[in-house]
Formats: C-alpha cells, sequence, structure tokens
C-alpha cells in the first residue's frame, strides 16, 4: 500500500474553490525514474531550483574529484550515490518545489492504486467541507472591532507562585 501526501494549488484571480484537477498527489517512496533519468525527471515536473542545485552540486563534485586524481570508477560511484540519493528523496524535493510555490499540504491519503487515493481523499474533502458549512447553519459572525477585550490573567505557571515574588 503506498501513501500520498495532497497538494491544493494556490487560489487563481477568477476563482472562489480549489479545482480539484489542479490538485497533486506525490506517491512517498523511492522513484525508480528519479534515480535513473535525474535531471530529465526534474524537467518534466518543472523543478527548476532543485535541478540548478543538482547541476552544480554534481559538476562541482565530478570538478573536485578529477583535480584531486581520483578514478573514473570513482567518480562514476559517487554520480551513481548523487543519482541514488535523487531517487530516494524525490517525493520531499517534489514537496519542497509545491511549498515554494505557495502549495498547501493538506492531507495523507493510503491506497493501493492513485484512482483509490484519490477517491478516498475527494470523498473525505467533500465530507469535510460539507460538515463545516452545514445545510442550514448561518455563516459565523465575526466580532466586532470595538468589542471590550477580556482581562487577561495574572496567574504564573511555573516554579513561582506569584509574579515578581522569587524564593
Amino acid at each position: 500500500m503506498s501513501v500520498y501526501t495532497v497538494h491544493e494549488p494556490p487560489l487563481r484571480a477568477a476563482e472562489i474553490i480549489t479545482d480539484p484537477e489542479r490538485f497533486v498527489f506525490v506517491r512517498d517512496g523511492v522513484s525508480i525514474w528519479a534515480f535513473l533519468f535525474s535531471w530529465l525527471w526534474m524537467l518534466w515536473h518543472r523543478m527548476w531550483l532543485v535541478l540548478l542545485i543538482y547541476v552544480v552540486v554534481a559538476a562541482g563534485l565530478e570538478t573536485v574529484l578529477h583535480y584531486a586524481g581520483a578514478s573514473s570508477v570513482v567518480i562514476g560511484v559517487v554520480a551513481f550515490l548523487l543519482s541514488l540519493l535523487v531517487g530516494v528523496e524525490a517525493s520531499t524535493l517534489r514537496r519542497f518545489t509545491l511549498a515554494r510555490r505557495g502549495w498547501k499540504n493538506v492531507g495523507v491519503v493510503s491506497g493501493h492504486r492513485l484512482e483509490e487515493v484519490e477517491r478516498r481523499f475527494f470523498d473525505a474533502w467533500v465530507r469535510g467541507n460539507q460538515a463545516r458549512r452545514g445545510p442550514s447553519a448561518p455563516p459565523p459572525i465575526p466580532p466586532s472591532p470595538s468589542a471590550p477585550r477580556q482581562p487577561q490573567s495574572h496567574d504564573v505557571i511555573g516554579l513561582f507562585p506569584e509574579p515578581g515574588v522569587s524564593p
């Protein structure tokens, strides 16, 4: 069974609620495609900053190892390990990119297939929105800005029972 995180995009100019078609489900776990084709996978998912960091790190490591006199086998092993790291952390890199773009993580869902996960999430999402609004409940009234403030409590929590008094 796979675990997915669900990400809601920021609202567009004319939207009141987010279009469900725009939600992104990110599967947690190792990505074979990110491991095998790291930079192509990053381009496919439009992860520009992650791709830039990957290229700088890969080129830097290869340059340092080349000038340090490392053999081509060592350079190949380091490149393999860097690709393995990208494959293992692929879902984290996608979540990072989505968060940078203003997407909100709105849930975690598990299931055998993506279609099952989407159905489970949207069933719960629709039920949650209906429960919050309610069919006949009026919208909540915000407090007026001129309402008197509640007096603050002067109780102290900690080692000293009274404020300003020490043993």
